[in-house]
């Protein structure tokens, strides 16, 4: 009698334990899934573009869409910074659309000799194919290098579709005579992989050879598509200048980021001077280097996360690793009223949240 008791339990708590067992084998596939992202082949007027998408396509408030640098693609460029555990605030609350330049994803085919690898506006071209395929009316865009140059050629022509822009170590100018003959020595006189390691670190960086570097280094000189990352590298170099200036440059909200003795430094300040101060940010981030959203994630969420806010997108947080005694209070620089309203460009050193002295002053993040 107890042993038919017993069975009876036995058979009856199995389809029960099988049961909770398949609902959260599904829940762990559905999160692997979502951290891995959603990979797509977009047909686009001028070739196929690889994408990832992270989060529900949710249309309701703009896509993040993000480009990535040279030598680089959207998962090294990118993953580390919207991983970051402080940036899940925003990554909740938004879709995610990682965007690779054709031929420069992970494992793609090398292209034939005498392929001819599209412009630096062509690519920009390619993007309303994107919001198009997943139904998006307006982005904010991040772009880091060479992705920042893309995004900055699709903002104007497309300001519609753009909300804000994250521009990292932008150069609107195209490479004049004489960087044009350095350039061409370099390439004489340095692999590949070197010239688009000065791209992407500083001397300092390079000499101190740091894990970070020595990993790029090995990873692009390895790339089984290094032909593909020679001609996305080679059609930069021979990009054209954005001609901005304070009448004629972006529609929308943008900041400007770069790193401390980074190699853009100086063509990001005076990216800075040509935008209009109202709708402009300007953060230059200490002990960033060249890559600042891997080297220094959390006070780049920081910044992006009261950008963010200064859009009406996200109700106001505490400031967490920007401290107010070594920085402006953010709050007084970005609007937390939820209204589309901008400030000046941020300034380090104001008291008591009163707005910055003079629009052409930066924000130096030395936390």
């Amino acid at each position: 009698m107890t042993t038919e008791m017993q069975e009876i339990a036995i058979t009856e708590e199995k389809p029960l334990l099988t049961g909770q067992a398949e609902a959260k084998d599904v829940e762990l596939a559905a999160r692997i899934l979502l951290d891995q992202g959603q990979e797509h082949s977009i047909e686009t007027p001028h070739g196929v573009l690889h994408v990832t998408l992270h989060g529900t396509r949710t249309t309701r408030r703009p896509a993040i869409l993000t480009f990535h640098d040279g030598g680089r693609e959207s998962k090294s460029c990118f993953s580390p910074l919207f991983k970051f555990e402080e940036m899940q605030e925003i990554v909740k609350n938004f879709t995610l659309i990682h965007v690779d330049a054709p031929g420069q994803e992970e494992g793609a085919a090398a292209y034939p000799s005498g392929y001819q690898y599209p412009s630096m506006d062509t690519v920009a071209e390619m993007i309303p194919s994107v919001l198009q395929f997943f139904n998006f009316r307006t982005v904010i865009g991040v772009g880091v290098g060479v992705g920042a140059y893309i995004l900055s050629k699709f903002a104007l022509a497309n300001p519609d579709s753009v909300e804000g822009l994250v521009l990292v170590n932008i150069d609107t100018n195209a490479r004049g005579w004489i960087d044009w003959a350095a350039q061409k020595l370099i390439s004489v006189t340095s692999s590949l992989t070197e010239q688009i390691m000065s791209h992407l670190f500083s001397q300092e960086e390079l000499s101190a050879s740091t894990d970070l570097v020595q990993s790029h280094r090995e990873r692009i000189s390895k790339a089984s598509n290094l032909v593909n990352i020679e001609l996305f590298w080679k059609t930069y170099n021979s990009r054209r200048d954005l001609n901005i200036d304070r009448n004629s440059t972006f529609k929308c909200p943008v900041m400007l980021v770069v790193g401390d003795q980074a190699p853009y430094e100086e063509a990001a300040v005076e990216c800075n001077s040509k935008m209009d101060p109202t709708t402009t940010s300007f953060l230059k981030m200490a002990d960033a280097g060249g890559l600042p959203q891997l080297t220094q994630p959390a006070k780049l969420t920081e910044a992006f996360k009261y950008f963010i806010q200064g859009m009406g997108y996200m109700a106001s947080s505490c400031m967490t690793r920007l401290s107010r005694s070594r920085t402006t209070s953010l709050s007084s620089s970005y609007s937390m009223d939820g209204s589309r309203s901008r400030s000046r460009t941020l300034s380090q050193g104001s008291q008591g949240g009163q707005m910055p002295p003079s629009p052409s002053q930066t924000m130096e993040v030395s936390c």
